[in-house]
């Protein structure tokens, strides 16, 4: 039955609370409207720090309240973490109906998973307290952030992209939120967002738990129908992220008034002030996606979340959306209207062939598409204690080496120490995205409770930081691989990868491990990866040690004992007389148990070249490696300088720079880039690849002796090779008496003196310290000193000095010719020839 407005006389539907023409308050003359920024309030008691709800939340602090409850901070004291708990103001509890459909709602609001949306672990009651424990998000409301001004356009492209994501999976399990807000959006120090309260959305064909003149909701931000008290569906939602998408470029609300009534009647009739007039600077087609989020009717708004982030990711790249017209069954191709496209359609295959969107141009040429890259960032340790690290890192270095070898045609996985960086940091994911060159993020979090293990992943595309993909899976800590293999066949999945036969085949199969074996494992390899010492491989040796105790059959713990003896053989711990037979036969054990383990093979590789020298024995070990997984860094850069002592610089080329895309940040696989072009005349490139190493790590002595040697080429720098020099002798033999030497060579002789006095230096500390007798013979190279350069080469050549492959390097031009030096190549069976 129609009801008559008492200050028009408009008639109005029957149950509207507002006149649809003036908004005045429709009821009983002189009755009060109520406020509809505000849901009814009812006191809540407020709890004090410290004391514990359900016996499992100790309250931290109170974080803030409202008409919708009371929100604190406390501690989960079984899982050890922070929670959000929301305390349910009791007029939603005080029906019973009322109270079993928001029970209802909550939990389906808590099956949500994704990474753009605040996760409810529960919903409870404690006593009287009806309660909910929701994610502790650390970072401030997107209202703050406006207040303290207008966003830029690329961030707030961000955001709301993110925003339209995480409602784009709650509109695929039916729930609507019908309270989209920028004080319902948390921005997190990394630039994520994160929407909040989905705890009170709305299933949707659900009753309302509204009351009678009552909305749950912030009036400003209300859709037309919503704010009608009509029936809403998921277009209610896009109106309201176009309020806040608005409010964010303008840093005002589209729709303001003195009063509530006076909103409505706004958002009812009024179109919002030009969005160009507010802020003249927003990217071309911004304001039309703002005009058709904000459109009056449903049916002439976009129609799901995922039409407005399509548009939304085209302006971000540069695209401009035509204004939708209302039409419902209008395709869109890169955010543009299919229906204005037919036409056109030469002219415009002919530009996104000529700009390769999507890789057309390749396609169409026959050419391969660009690689998928992707970047698995450090699993978060949800312990809370940091003794526990090692089990996210290792959890992070396996999930690489087994996307790695996950269809490597297409994809690339940058390598642990170039993602390790980001370990406990704000980095924004564009930001990560722009530094690693990537398109694709994994990150999750690792946590084991006695003998399981919970890994939770999400797969967000860079641009946009959309999600693609979110799961957690909890196995038995036997089980690793297996759950290994189902992230990584999910994330197939996500990333359209067409798995062949085999890879299929690997992923379904996974042999359990002990838990107590692969627990030793990883901490063996945290020590490894994280080496500083001695001590330190001391220490990961006796854990691989420990994990063989446990599982005598565990290949991946023989292989990190190789690799421990071929690190202490490389950087001078040991004598290579000693850790040439313990290498060898620990990576030759590892391929026994294993010979699908690309890591053995590697290791393999390194013994045979560089302690053997069976040149030809690794060149098969290497390619085995690099068949098995060709997203290593190590192994591509270590191959290159491999390719460079047989005299294959070109080749090796190819894959130290393949090397530095797979780990930029790695300053061991920049050297090896710098060594690669040193080997093949390109000076300049070479110093300015050692300076990028010493940049990420000034104190790594590779890269201290590399950029020393490379600068001993250069004509007229010879201060700066002496500084260089310096450089190298302080980190790497930490001895004052080799600096001081050289100091005194320098001011007696210049740097020719210098480098023979860092030379005897050297051999006068050999009776207490061991010294590699290449580095000898180096000094003895620079100082023109042949006789005895050839003398402390030939004692290399008779223990298998690690350091003497590289003969073939621009240093030794100044003895190539010399028999001796001849002889000893022939002798290694590496290319004989003047290379000058």
């Amino acid at each position: 039955m129609p009801v008559e407005c008492p200050r028009c006389h408009s008639e109005n539907n029957d149950g509207s609370r507002f006149c649809n023409n003036c908004a005045a308050p429709l009821g009983p003359a002189g009755m009060e409207a109520p406020s509809l920024t505000k849901t009814l309030e009812t006191p809540i008691q407020v709890m004090r720090p410290g004391t514990v709800i359900a016996g499992k939340y100790r309250i931290v602090d109170e974080v803030g309240s409202g008409g919708m409850g009371i929100v604190y901070k406390a501690e989960d004291l079984k899982l050890k973490r922070m929670v959000a708990l929301k305390f349910l103001p009791p007029h939603l509890m005080d029906s019973p109906e009322l109270k079993e459909r928001f029970l209802f709602e909550a939990q389906a609001a808590a099956s949500l998973s994704h990474p753009n949306i605040c996760v409810i672990h529960e919903v409870g009651q404690s006593g009287e307290h009806p309660y909910m424990a929701m994610e502790y998000v650390e970072g401030e409301t997107l209202r703050d952030k406006i207040h303290k001004g207008p966003l830029k356009s690329e961030e707030a492209l961000v955001i709301i992209g993110q925003v339209a994501s995480g409602l784009a999976e709650a509109h695929h399990k039916g729930i609507i939120h019908r309270d989209i807000k920028s004080a319902n959006i948390m921005v997190t120090g990394k630039g994520q967002a994160k929407v909040m309260d989905f705890g009170l959305a709305k299933l949707r064909g659900g009753s309302s738990l509204t009351r009678t003149q009552t909305t749950i909701g912030t009036v400003a931000y209300m859709s037309p129908e919503q704010a009608r008290g009509l029936d809403l569906d998921p277009r209610t939602d896009i109106w309201s992220l176009g309020v806040v998408l608005y409010e964010m470029l303008a840093g005002k609300l589209p729709f303001r008034g003195d009063h509530d009534q006076a909103v409505i009647h706004q958002i009812v009739h009024n179109e919002p002030e030009p969005l160009k007039k507010a802020r003249p600077d927003v990217p071309p087609g911004l304001e039309e996606i703002v005009g058709q989020a904000l459109a009056k009717k449903p049916a002439d708004r976009y129609q799901s979340m995922e039409e407005l982030h399509e548009d939304l990711e085209a302006v971000a790249e540069g695209l401009k959306p035509l204004r939708a017209r209302p039409r419902r069954a209008a395709r869109r191709i890169l955010g543009i209207k299919a229906v204005y496209l037919y036409g056109a359609l030469p002219a415009v295959l002919a530009l996104l062939i000529g700009l390769n969107v999507g890789g057309s141009r390749d396609q169409l040429l026959g050419r391969a598409a660009p690689a998928i890259r992707l970047a698995v960032l450090p699993f978060e340790n949800l312990s809370g204690d940091p003794q526990q690290d090692y089990f996210g890192d290792g959890i992070t270095q396996e999930m690489i080496a087994q996307l790695g070898r996950l269809h490597p045609e297409t994809l690339s996985v940058i390598a642990r120490t170039s993602v390790m960086r980001y370990k406990k940091t704000n980095a924004p994911i564009d930001e990560i995205g722009r530094e690693l060159n990537v398109d694709y993020v994994l990150e999750g979090s690792a946590q084991r409770e006695g003998t399981r293990v919970r890994i939770t992943a999400d797969l967000i595309k860079v641009r946009g930081q959309s999600q693609l993909w979110s799961d957690s899976i909890e196995r038995e800590m036997s089980d690793i691989l297996t759950l290994q293999n189902e992230v990584s066949q999910k994330l197939a999945g996500a990333l359209a990868l067409k798995l062949l036969p085999a890879e299929q085949a690997r992923l379904a199969s996974a042999r359990p491990v002990n838990p107590e074996a692969y627990e030793a494992y990883l901490r063996g390899s945290y020590l490894w990866a994280n080496v500083m010492t001695p001590e330190d491989l001391d220490t990961a040796e006796k854990y691989f040690g420990l994990a063989l105790a446990k599982d005598p059959s565990y290949a991946p713990a023989y292989a990190g004992r190789a690799w421990v003896w071929i690190v202490r053989n490389q950087i001078g711990f040991v004598s290579p007389e000693e850790a040439r037979p313990k290498a060898k036969a620990a990576a030759l054990r590892a391929i026994e148990l294993d010979e699908n383990f690309a890591g053995a093979h590697e290791a393999l590789a390194l013994v045979r070249g560089g302690m053997d020298w069976d040149w030809n024995a690794a060149w098969g070990s290497w390619r085995r490696s690099l068949e098995l997984n060709p997203n290593v860094a190590s192994a591509q850069g270590a191959y290159a300088n491999f390719l460079t002592t047989v005299g294959h610089g070109e080749e090796a080329l190819i894959h130290s720079k393949r090397a530095v895309e797979l780990d930029p940040f790695n300053p061991l696989v920049q050297c090896w880039h710098a060594v690669v072009l040193y080997y093949l005349r390109r000076y300049d490139e070479a110093i300015a690849a050692a300076r990028e190493a010493l940049r990420i790590q000034p104190d790594f002595s590779f890269a201290t002796s590399t950029l020393w040697l490379i600068l001993h080429e250069k004509k007229g720098m010879e201060k700066e090779s002496f500084e260089a020099v310096k450089d190298f002798a302080r980190v790497t033999y930490t001895d004052p008496r080799i600096e001081e030497a050289l100091d005194r060579g320098y001011a007696y002789g210049g740097y020719t003196e210098a480098m023979k006095r860092g030379a005897e230096a050297l051999i006068a500390r050999l009776p207490e310290t061991f010294c590699v007798p290449s580095d000898i013979a180096n000094f003895f190279v620079m100082a023109g000193e042949k006789e005895k350069a050839m003398e402390w080469l030939e004692k290399g050549f008779e223990i298998h000095d690690p350091i003497l492959p590289y003969l073939g390097l621009p240093y030794f031009d100044g003895v190539r010719s010399d028999p001796r030096f001849q002889n000893i190549l022939r002798r290694m069976k590496l290319p004989v020839g003047d290379k000058k």
